[in-house]
Parts: structure tokens; sequence; C-alpha cells
């Protein structure tokens, strides 16, 4: 975690169905904005969901950063497995957690039956700017027990 008393969130938004992705992005904005006073928040784009892990290892060993959120759709698109990449992405970003003890948080979702259909795709943009804003809930509850597991730390030494 940084030194300063601003935090510093990285947000990763893969570029697949980008015009639902960046809604998750959105929602977390405005929801930090009202609850993670000051929080500065850095977005980043890759090309897809799978790229997401690397990049947030990178983003957390540089030490700037409180949290890093990533953000993907993946859909089966009838020729992999896409459960297969989402497993693979939540499980990378776990790891990327416990490595550099900089918390981690997946908006990744994916849908058992997604037909880009105006119907279906206006749903799930919705749909990210409400995980987008319990994103932001969760990295501002993170955030909290880390200071106070600080706190705790700094009066144990005291």
């Amino acid at each position: 975690m940084t030194k300063t008393t601003t935090p510093r969130i990285a947000f990763i938004k893969a570029r697949w169905h980008a015009d639902i992705v960046d809604r998750a992005h959105e929602g977390f904005t405005d929801e930090a904005v009202r609850i993670i006073p000051g929080a500065q928040i850095d977005a980043y784009d890759v090309p897809g969901a799978f790229e997401m892990p690397l990049l947030a290892k990178k983003l957390a060993k540089t030490g700037k950063y409180d949290a890093v959120v990533a953000t993907a759709f993946v859909v089966d698109g009838g020729i992999y497995r896409h459960d297969f990449v989402a497993d693979a992405v939540v499980a990378g970003l776990m790891n990327v957690g416990l490595e550099t003890e900089v918390p981690c948080f997946s908006v990744s979702l994916t849908p058992h039956n997604y037909q880009e259909v105006e119907v279906m795709t206006a749903f799930f943009r919705e749909h990210f700017v409400k995980k987008g804003r319990e994103a932001a809930e969760a990295v501002r509850q993170v955030l909290a027990l880390d200071a106070q597991l600080a706190a705790e730390d700094r009066a144990a030494v005291a």
C-alpha cells in the first residue's frame, strides 16, 4: 500500500465489448468519488481479459497503487470455452494480490448466453454500472481494513 493518505487505484479495462466494459469504469468512478474521498483512479486499457493479470502485476509492483481493479466481459465466441478464460483471469488476479499484497478486484462477467442484440447489450451495460459501484464499495472496505491493520501494527510497536 502506498504511504499517501490519498488512495490511488489502477482500473484495467479489457477492450472486447468496450461499450459494456467501460460502464463498469463509469459506475466505479461515480461511486468512488462519493465513498473514497480524494481517490485517484488511473485507467489502463488492454486488448482482452487474458492480458489483465499481467498488467495488474506490473502495476501492483510499482508501489504506486493501493488497489487494482480489472474489468472484462468474457463471452462464449463459439471457438473456445470462455469459462476457461474467465477462470484463468480470476485466478491470475487473485495470485497478483497474494504475491504483491496489493488487493486486486475483478469485475469480469461471463454470461452463459449473450447475443449482440440491443436488449441484452442494454441489460449488461446497466449491470456493469452496478458491478462497478459494487467494486468501489469493496475497494473502500478493503482499504479501510488495511488502514485498521496498519494502525494496530503501529500501536503494538509503540
